[in-house]
């Protein structure tokens, strides 16, 4: 009897392990798939989402650097075909009006010689040439409201050399600001009223006149050197055997001072003044200048200066109008009555044999 009762108790626990276990397992399952189905809490992304964002990312990425690439390209070739179009204009060579022609492009690497400007006329006559030369160099393009050179004016004298205060120009700016520096090159000069005027005024003159017994001397007011301007560096083996030469280029004597710009240059050369204007304009010294005084010597073509007379005055005229495509401005004319009235040793159009011209960079902003 005991024995059966205990059966019956065993099979009833059996089954209803049995049950219990059937109710487990489907609870799970229900639970399972509730989850599964259930929408990813906020702040938890699986694993799943965290790779269509990567790759979303990715695609993304992708498309902004070909967009990117395709600016590059597109940028390339409209600088390409810019230059292609000012090398075009460059190369019609039309006469250019009297002043303030369309600026060329301004070359900051060196050239070898300067762009001839088109013939005056078709006959290539001296009085064709020497017409449009004389007419250019004594016409101001520009006004100036305030000169240096008034005050020996009004005494009097009428002042050869003048540097422009206008305020629209950046001279009076910067002797206010003590950033003025004035370069005179002279042979044997005695008017130095100029450079006096500009160091009261506060610039820092250095004058170079390679006929000085000493190097360097320093006056009340300015800086006196033993150099000069030239169209080229001295030879090596010259230099080698003394130790200050007396001739050297603009771009080396700035380099030498450790100057990087001049607001006034000044030069009285003696028939020099052709070639050396030459080296600046090939060069592009011409950035480094503020504004440029400077006395031409007519009464023949200068140093190295070759070619029949039409051909000289033709080179002269170019070289002035190199001046202009590099902003420079004429805005002072000054000839000595006294200085005889030769043009190439000869009398043309009554012109004088010398004429003192201001010019002043308009887009000079140091």
């Amino acid at each position: 009897m005991d024995m059966g009762r205990e059966r019956l108790t065993r099979g009833l626990l059996l089954r209803l392990g049995v049950l219990l276990t059937a109710v487990c397992v489907c609870v799970h399952v229900y639970l399972e798939t509730s989850w599964r189905g259930a929408p990813t809490p906020t702040g938890r992304p699986t694993q799943s989402s965290q790779n269509r964002g990567q790759q979303s990312r990715t695609k993304l990425e992708a498309e902004e650097r070909d967009r990117s690439i395709e600016r590059r390209i597109s940028h390339v070739q409209t600088l390409k075909k810019d230059s292609q179009a000012r090398k075009r204009d460059e190369d019609r060579e039309e006469p250019s009006p009297p002043c303030c022609a369309p600026l060329r492009p301004h070359r900051k690497s060196p050239r070898w010689h300067i762009e001839l400007e088109p013939w005056a006329g078709e006959s290539h006559t001296l009085e064709e040439e020497a017409k449009r030369f004389l007419n250019y160099i004594t016409t101001p393009q520009v006004s100036c409201a305030s000169l240096t050179g008034e005050e020996a004016a009004e005494e009097g004298t009428k002042a050869a050399w003048a540097a422009c205060l206008d305020p629209k120009y950046s001279l009076t700016h910067r002797i206010e600001g003590k950033h003025c520096r004035v370069y005179s090159f002279g042979l044997g000069v005695d008017d130095r009223s100029l450079e006096r005027s500009l160091a009261r005024a506060g610039c820092e003159v250095h004058c170079f006149d390679p006929s000085l017994k000493q190097p360097h001397l320093q006056q009340a007011e300015m800086w006196l050197h033993r150099l000069s301007v030239d169209w080229r560096d001295p030879n090596p083996a010259i230099v080698a055997q003394r130790q200050y030469a007396n001739t050297k280029k603009l771009a080396t004597i700035l380099n030498d001072f450790g100057h990087r710009q001049v607001d006034v240059l000044k030069a009285d050369m003696e028939s020099a003044e052709w070639k050396i204007l030459e080296n600046l304009v090939l060069e592009g010294v011409l950035d480094s200048v503020g504004q440029m005084l400077l006395e031409l010597h007519l009464h023949w073509a200068g140093f190295e200066v070759g070619g029949d007379d039409p051909s000289v005055v033709r080179y002269w005229f170019s070289l002035l109008k190199e001046l202009e495509h590099a902003n420079f401005r004429l805005f002072h004319v000054n000839s000595d009555p006294a200085k005889p009235h030769l043009f190439l040793h000869k009398n043309v159009l009554n012109a004088s044999s010398a004429y003192t011209l201001s010019w002043v960079n308009t887009e000079w902003k140091p």
